[in-house]
């Protein structure tokens, strides 16, 4: 009895089975739609217009035959990111955002107290070494000469009466009318007076002859050396102004006064040349064979509805890179590779630098195979 109610078990187990095997046959058999359905078509072409006092910010689809891509402006030239050499505390803005500047116009300055009265203190050593050397070399003035003259003549007038003296003193030592401790010091004040002279008389010869030629060249040795403490002390000094190295407009300034600047955390100003702006678009890498220099471009912006701007390719990359320009869609890839190309705008008034927008290249027309 207990081996016919196994026997029994077996036969749903088994149907079950069978009906699967059917199912998964027949789902395999069956062909995939290939064609949408009429409401999934209509529904994917209907436009749907923007809600009463909003923009459509939606761009319009690409022209056929173009290659699209997203792209930022910026200026001609490369921007230029301006810094200190050295950490300081800043004093003064000269400038202000969106101005134009001269090559070499100051944008901004360091505190400088120090510095300041390091240069001050080496431009007054430059002008007294400065005199010693004109002294030097111009010699003594008249009235140095003549008091030298005068000098070495008195000093002889002493010699000769010191010498008169002891001569009466010792005449009169012999006939006993003066002691031996006079006619000593008669005959020492006279050899005093006499090496006086002959002191004074060098002074005046040295007066009249001029500087020699080891004291012109210590001058100007000295000269030389305060020169080079003054610069040493003016480049110092000129490393705390922050210049701008080239004509243009302040794109950005990222330090106010008062604030401490370090070098290498980020530059104190971007400067651009503004005169001329580009854009500079991602192509993808799929599209790079389809781009050509002198292409015509249409760009369009989503700040001005309805304007296309005109311009042409006037510069590809030489090697593939990261994306440049995010447009923050959900379905954008981040990994792909692109070439940057550079577009010269016809009319780019009322961009602004870093301005994103929609590039459109106008590819070769491609021949197909007959």
């Amino acid at each position: 009895m207990s081996r016919r109610r196994r026997r029994w078990y077996w036969i749903p187990a088994l149907a079950f089975l069978g009906l699967m095997t059917f199912n998964v046959q027949r789902l395999l058999r069956a062909e995939p739609p290939t064609r949408p359905r009429a409401g999934d078509v209509a529904a994917a072409t209907r436009i749907s217009p923007p809600p009463t006092g909003t923009t459509d910010e939606r761009q319009p689809p690409p022209p056929d035959g173009t290659v699209s891509g997203p792209g930022v402006v910026e200026p001609a030239a490369p921007e230029t990111r301006v810094g200190v050499a050295v950490a300081g505390t800043i004093a003064t803005i000269a400038v202000r955002e969106g101005e134009r500047v001269e090559a070499g116009a100051v944008i901004a300055e360091l505190t400088s107290t120090i510095e300041q009265a390091q240069l001050e203190a080496a431009e007054a050593d430059v002008e007294a070494a400065r005199a010693q050397l004109d002294r030097a070399v111009r010699g003594s003035r008249g009235d140095d000469v003549r008091a030298a003259i005068a000098d070495a003549e008195a000093a002889t007038a002493r010699a000769e009466l010191s010498r008169g003296v002891a001569s009466r003193v010792a005449t009169a030592a012999q006939a006993g009318g003066a002691t031996a401790d006079e006619l000593d010091r008669a005959q020492r004040q006279a050899e005093a007076d006499a090496s006086a002279a002959r002191a004074a008389d060098a002074r005046r010869a040295a007066v009249l002859a001029g500087s020699r030629r080891e004291d012109i060249r210590l001058a100007r040795a000295q000269l030389v050396a305060a020169e080079a403490r003054r610069d040493q002390a003016r480049g110092a000094r000129e490393r705390l102004i922050v210049r701008a190295p080239i004509a243009g407009e302040i794109l950005q300034l990222k330090f106010r006064a008062g604030e401490y600047y370090q070098p290498g955390s980020e530059p104190l100003a971007v400067l651009g040349d503004t005169s001329r702006l580009t854009v500079r678009m991602d192509v993808d890498e799929r599209d790079v064979g389809r781009v050509a220099l002198g292409a015509a471009v249409t760009v369009r912006a989503n700040a001005f509805p309805g304007r296309e701007l005109a311009g042409h390719v006037v510069e590809l990359g030489r090697r593939m890179g990261r994306k440049n320009v995010r447009t923050d869609e959900p379905a954008e890839r981040n990994d792909t590779k692109i070439l940057e190309v550079v577009i010269s705008i016809d009319d780019p008034s009322g961009l602004v630098v870093g301005q994103r927008v929609t590039c459109y290249v106008t590819a070769p027309a491609v021949a197909r195979a007959p």
